[in-house]
């Protein structure tokens, strides 16, 4: 398996590619990152350094990739935070041609605009631009529960209003959503729930909530949830494996004290996962 993988990267820490690609590569796919952003570190610490790295400059990139007939190879393509508005139509001209070049190619995009505690936390055209244009032409999105609300006009709670809110989402074009967040009023205390929703049904899984804020899971969830669903065409057992490994991953880091994922520590937890969480069938 390989992916086109178009997010940021840092030199410190684990974000975008830099969270995205070594998780992949541990299971056993080739990666061709193509990085949007050149920074020191993620932006979360309030302070960095290093390029936006200009929307030509990432087209031309691609440009060399395709022209050493790379594209008809690439099984799927990844995107994740989008620093500028022009970074949007370098991803979606990129998606045509590598789907041009292989039609069974799929597109996975993780939305990231923000969260329910700090609200968007990315340029105000952003998420207009995911709602309109990105979102539309993606076969996999990834939107934690806010991000879902914003894409959809919705207010997801419960389950089953977040089961239609995802069901207004793949109505907007991608045929499977990950909700990598579900926050619903009823769930156990002390846990946390992603649910995924196809052509074939909707799962969902619980973990234990750990009490820390871990910059890159994301990222993580979405390259390893995308890889897996791709591979496998079960959501369930995709949810189930993405579900195991990043827990694991987080809980590793929680336990090391560091703030920043320790992303070579958990490699066996991706490559031998140790599906302790169950996905239930909700629809």
């Amino acid at each position: 398996m390989k992916v086109l993988s178009i997010q940021s990267a840092v030199a410190h820490g684990h974000v975008g590619n830099s969270a995205a690609v070594f998780p992949l590569q541990r299971i056993g796919v080739e990666v061709v990152p193509v990085l949007t952003v050149n920074f020191s570190n993620h932006t979360g610490y309030g302070a960095w350094r290093g390029p936006l790295i200009p929307p030509a400059d990432v087209a031309e990139v691609l440009l060399g990739v395709e022209e050493r007939g790379v594209f008809p190879q690439i099984d799927a393509v990844l995107s994740g935070y989008q620093g500028g508005a022009g970074i949007a139509d370098v991803i979606i001209d990129a998606v045509g041609r590598v789907k041009a070049a292989n039609p069974a190619a799929v597109y996975a995009c993780d939305p990231v605009m923000g969260n329910a505690k700090s609200g968007c936390f990315v340029a105000p055209e952003i998420p207009v631009l995911l709602r309109d244009r990105v979102v539309p032409v993606a076969d996999i999105i990834t939107p934690n529960q806010f991000e879902l609300g914003f894409l959809t006009g919705t207010e997801p709670a419960s389950i089953e209003s977040t089961l239609a809110s995802a069901d207004l989402a793949r109505a907007m074009g991608p045929s499977t959503v990950l909700v990598t967040s579900v926050e619903r009023p009823d769930r156990e205390e002390g846990t946390m729930e992603m649910l995924v929703v196809d052509d074939a049904g909707a799962w969902i899984v619980t973990t234990p909530h750990l009490p820390f804020k871990a910059n890159g899971s994301g990222d993580v969830t979405a390259a390893l949830f995308t890889a897996h669903y791709v591979t496998t065409k079960n959501a369930a057992l995709s949810l189930e494996r993405t579900a195991s490994s990043v827990f694991d991953l987080i809980e590793t880091t929680y336990r090391s004290g560091e703030r920043e994922l320790q992303l070579v520590q958990a490699q066996q937890f991706y490559a031998e996962p140790r599906m302790q969480f169950s996905a239930k069938q909700v629809r």
